[in-house]
């Protein structure tokens, strides 16, 4: 399997690096040469498969043996979800009045992104202890994606992580699960004004340095990297299986899948899940930062002034740059037209679609922008309803499914909303929904850590200090394998 950047210039890659590259040497995002076709065969038969197995298939699919054999790739995997909280994984929740939620909020960090981070960081390792290399991994977060790439890589021996946070910009809980890992090879940076897209800057000035990148194995695991889209596929997959009552009609049923996104991760991987043959109806659901949606509706690709703050804080993003990858899909694999659109994006923040692609992103997907009083009183109808608590990125899913049921517009379609984090990760949400919240423990236990975080003022040099700590790593690691080939 080859993968190509969706701007055309960069030269083809294998799995390996795709992985280790996070943006193209063009700007682009590396995606599949071409994209394999799933038959009914199949789908029938991975129609009964756990989480775990889904993605073991689908990586298999898209990796190839001769990089990772299937044995190798299964234990990966294992390993990965081994610290999860549920043996299953993934559990989906049937709720009342067609309600079905997808928890995808297991694993260590109760957020979605601990599915994905944990594979990345699995194949990761694997290549690194058989080059014998070291990778320093840079992350921008608005909340969730820092703290899972810290647990995916915590103590790897060939891996040193810097995580740029925005102060102020994530909670409490959020930020406690970066700073309070105090491990060697984890490096935490606070802006104290800021947010993730401003953060973003210094990250893709360091990364437009190609030479400075390939001199210190610079890599990043924000979902610009193929390999979290790539797992991130199976979230749809589950869905599909777990709502659809059965598999025997011609054609196939088909089950709309609700996805709440900043970045538009989610939304790329159900859209590959799509072409690949998977019959879903996707609903692409966003806080008041409303670039998708407006973009969906009306081929306004354009940022609006700021980002607004809400209490779906993880998506508070003006930037989704995995649209690039929709773009790139839905123009047929065309690159010249990927890159003119993105390239008039990055110059004047501002692009009207072409009408061609336009009709067909509205053709693959609908989409809704969901106020903060609209959260919070999803959160609030869900818990009357259900006695279940909704964070407030997962009410955003909900609420569309409220809103078509309030409109009286019965469909024999099922629906599932994927429930991208825990609402014990949104205390505030949930206190600001008149909900009473649910604290788990070891997130209690956070508030008595030793904390670890350098902190990064408006008028530093952001990028210079990014650059700085990690020419400091490379000096580090070269100093550890010299002492250790003696």
């Amino acid at each position: 399997m080859w993968y190509v950047s969706t701007r055309g210039i960069a030269p083809r890659v294998n799995f390996e690096g795709a992985l280790f590259s996070g943006y193209a040497p063009d700007g682009g995002l590396f995606m599949p040469e071409e994209l394999p076709q799933l038959d009914r065969e199949t789908l029938c038969q991975w129609s009964t498969l756990s989480y775990p197995d889904l993605v073991k298939e689908l990586c298999a699919l898209f990796i190839g043996s001769e990089l990772i054999p299937k044995d190798d790739l299964n234990d990966l995997i294992d390993r990965a979800f081994s610290r999860f909280r549920l043996k299953e994984v993934v559990r989906l929740s049937r709720l009342k009045n067609g309600l079905n939620v997808l928890e995808l909020w297991h694993g260590v960090t109760y957020a979605f992104k601990d599915l994905s981070l944990s594979c990345t960081a699995q194949f990761l390792q694997y290549f690194l202890e058989k080059r014998e290399k070291h990778v320093t991994v840079v992350v921008g977060t608005s909340g969730d994606t820092g703290s899972a790439a810290i647990e995916s890589v915590q103590g790897a021996k060939n891996v040193d992580i810097i995580v740029l946070l925005p102060k102020g910009h994530c909670t409490k809980i959020q930020e406690l699960q970066m700073t309070t890992v105090l491990k060697e090879n984890v490096h935490v940076f606070g802006a104290v004004e800021g947010n993730s897209d401003e953060l973003d800057e210094p990250i893709k000035t360091v990364f437009a340095d190609v030479a400075f990148v390939k001199k210190h194995n610079l890599m990043s695991l924000n979902s610009i990297n193929w390999s979290r889209v790539l797992v991130q596929t199976a979230h749809h997959f589950f869905a599909y299986f777990q709502c659809t009552p059965s598999l025997d009609t011609h054609p196939l049923p088909l089950v709309e899948v609700v996805v709440p996104t900043g970045a538009a991760g989610n939304l790329a991987a159900g859209y590959i899940a799509q072409k690949i043959g998977l019959p879903i109806r996707l609903v692409v659901a966003v806080n008041r930062n409303d670039i998708i949606h407006r973009t969906v509706q009306q081929g306004d690709f354009s940022l609006s002034k700021a980002v607004k703050s809400t209490l779906a804080s993880a998506m508070d993003i003006q930037v989704p740059y995995n649209m690039e990858r929709v773009f790139w899909l839905l123009s047929g694999s065309d690159s010249q037209v990927t890159r003119a659109l993105m390239e008039q994006f990055e110059r004047t923040q501002s692009v009207n679609l072409p009408k061609e692609l336009h009709s067909k992103l509205s053709e693959v997907v609908t989409s809704e922008s969901v106020s903060d009083e609209a959260i919070t009183q999803t959160m609030g109808r869900c818990w009357d309803e259900n006695q279940y608590l909704l964070c407030p990125h997962s009410a955003v899913a909900v609420n569309y499914h409220y809103q078509q049921m309030d409109r009286q517009q019965p469909s024999s379609t099922p629906r599932c909303c994927l429930a991208p984090a825990s609402a014990a990760k949104f205390p505030e949400a949930v206190l600001a929904a008149g909900l009473t919240p649910e604290t788990p423990a070891e997130i209690v236990a956070l508030e008595h850590k030793e904390t670890r975080c350098t902190p990064m003022q408006r008028g530093d040099n952001w990028t210079l200090m990014l650059q700085d700590t990690i020419e400091d790593l490379s000096r580090r690691w070269r100093g550890h394998a010299l002492n250790a080939s003696q």
